[in-house]
């Protein structure tokens, strides 16, 4: 590895994202990502994981030209 990893608790997961913490467990026992390390019966994340999963739900929105941009 380049860098060393920074690992993180599930706490600061859900803190980090605004996830639930309900939420993570559901999906760890889904399967689903973000990928995660289990040491014994802890849980951590590296957190450069948690940043690509987020990254990688990024939504650009669209831009109609006849609306305008002003909020």
């Amino acid at each position: 590895m380049d860098q060393e990893a920074i690992f993180i608790t599930e706490k600061q997961v859900a803190q980090l994202t605004g996830l639930a913490l309900s939420t993570l467990r559901n999906w760890r026992s889904k399967g689903a990502p973000p990928a995660y390390h289990k040491i014994g019966r802890s849980v951590r994340y590296n957190l450069i994981d948690v940043l690509l999963f987020m990254e990688s739900r990024r939504i650009y929105p669209r831009v109609n030209p006849n609306t305008s941009m002003e909020l």
